[in-house]
């Protein structure tokens, strides 16, 4: 047995060891000063347990090596992005709904930090229930002829996700190609053999980033967190939806699931059919070729501007969090937000401030149910700094739970997708939003949104300030550790 000397020697050793790691990564990897410190201060103050959750958490070596997707993506839509950056450089852009004009920034900055075209010859239907949401999907699967494609970040092995499971794998039976993109990660403990009939009747499924082992995933970072279907390049499906029976209201532990998904239909699709096609060829390793039936030539389905965003440790730009940075910046009446984790940076904190200081009605909603603790005294411990700018707070039903990621600005534009509004959506998640301009979405968003603040509680400045110690206490912690949530 060791002696308590050799014990203790051998600690000091693993203790400058420890810092010596820590200093030498994280300096090397070059982080946000913020996240540096907070994981410095982890790693102090937890030698062991702090590298171990390092490992888990923060690694960021290899995200040069490991991810290659935006190449090919700038080239299949280069001469567009060209042609329409000229238009919009130059003020030629024919703007279908004038009202677009006025956002000309905004379009533009998607063009350029994510390869983003501006189509304006979409229809979007909005979706609020899961049960609305999944009979529609289920239409438009029963519909495909060609293929489906869909990537979704959660399917559970319950009811909901065995039925689509069923569904898909009648239509690959009769032909139709089926391929379903699933992340490592959030289907974790989903059974291989989960996939089994849909394989069998000539499927193809694909992980992305599967785990080393079974049920353990050292990669807990860069998870595809997008939530995407395409039926025959002619119906899309985007927004906050995944897969179960608890995203239909079945679950006791969360009751109601308030969330916002999209219909699409126009050239909008193209964008975001490409965004599948780039993460399936990753997820596969193989060459897989971008066929000319995927982009479709189609009629115009309406007069809706939208631009699919994507972003994620493969981008440049951290493209959803300037393009929400952005909105709120370009706001000149009002801003209305859900989310259900608010765990955003100083950048996003600071322009929501000014917004409110400089008159504007800001909103925001947050869940009033936790699904995760830690993120949801971290949500509150920024609420009291919103408050004070004028900002109005809600917390939504403790009998429901929100899942809606949604921005609305001034009546016109607004975000739906996958990307929350924290941290861990802007800089490790694979995300993907539909940024849309039209009148009618907005203000059929905003309804919803009003709807919301029925069922919500307002957090006042008076409530706010009469919480426990405790809970004080709490969000702190919380507020240290949130930009590693």
């Amino acid at each position: 047995m060791l002696n308590a000397d050799l014990l203790w020697q051998l600690l000091d050793y693993l203790y400058i060891l420890n810092i010596l790691f820590a200093i030498g990564i994280i300096f090397y990897e070059r982080r946000n000063p913020t996240v540096t410190l907070t994981w410095l201060l982890v790693l102090f103050l937890m030698p062991v347990l702090g590298l171990i959750l390092y490992l888990f958490l923060g690694q960021d070596l290899r995200k040069k090596k490991m991810f290659y997707l935006k190449k090919e993506e700038e080239e299949s839509f280069l001469p567009k992005l060209e042609q329409q950056d000229q238009y919009l450089h130059n003020n030629q852009m024919l703007f279908l709904n004038p009202r677009s004009s006025e956002y000309r920034d905004i379009i533009h900055l998607h063009l350029n930090s994510s390869q983003s075209l501006f189509s304006q010859n979409n229809k979007v239907d909005i979706f609020n229930d899961g049960q609305e949401l999944f009979q529609a999907m289920a239409a438009s699967i029963q519909r495909a002829e060609k293929y489906i494609h869909l990537e979704y970040y959660i399917i559970q092995n319950d009811a909901t996700g065995r039925s689509l499971r069923d569904i898909l794998s009648r239509k690959a039976a009769e032909g139709v190609e089926v391929r379903l993109l699933y992340d490592g990660m959030g289907c974790i403990h989903l059974p291989r053999r989960f996939f089994q009939p849909l394989l069998q009747a000539g499927g193809e499924v694909a992980s992305f980033l599967p785990p080393f082992f079974p049920f353990v995933n050292l990669r807990m970072n860069y998870r595809n967190h997008r939530k995407i279907c395409i039926i025959d390049g002619e119906e899309g499906y985007i927004g906050g939806f995944n897969i179960g029976d608890e995203y239909l209201g079945l679950s006791k532990k969360y009751g109601y699931w308030r969330d916002t998904h999209l219909r699409i239909r126009g050239t909008a699709l193209d964008g975001l059919h490409l965004r599948f096609l780039l993460d399936w060829r990753y997820a596969c390793d193989h060459d897989f070729q971008l066929r000319e039936d995927f982009f479709p030539q189609r009629a115009p389905q309406g007069n809706t501007g939208v631009q699919i965003v994507s972003s994620g440790p493969d981008s440049k730009w951290s493209s959803i969090k300037d393009g929400f940075l952005k909105m709120i910046s370009s706001a000149r009446q009002n801003i209305y937000i859900q989310t259900p984790y608010f765990i955003p940076d100083e950048s996003i904190l600071a322009a929501l401030k000014i917004a409110a200081l400089s008159g504007l009605d800001v909103r925001l909603m947050i869940p009033g149910k936790a699904d995760h603790l830690i993120v949801h005294w971290a949500n509150l411990s920024y609420v009291g700094e919103l408050l004070e700018a004028g900002v109005r707070c809600y917390a939504y039903s403790e009998e429901r739970f929100l899942h809606s990621k949604v921005m609305m600005i001034d009546g016109y534009v607004s975000t739906v997708g996958s990307a929350n509004m924290d941290i861990r959506s802007f800089h490790l998640n694979f995300e993907v939003n539909a940024f849309i301009y039209d009148e009618r979405v907005s203000r059929n968003l905003q309804a919803a949104f009003f709807r919301d603040i029925q069922n919500s509680q307002e957090i006042t400045m008076q409530i706010y300030r009469a919480r426990p110690v405790y809970a004080r206490m709490k969000e702190a912690v919380s507020r240290l550790l949130s930009p590693l949530l």
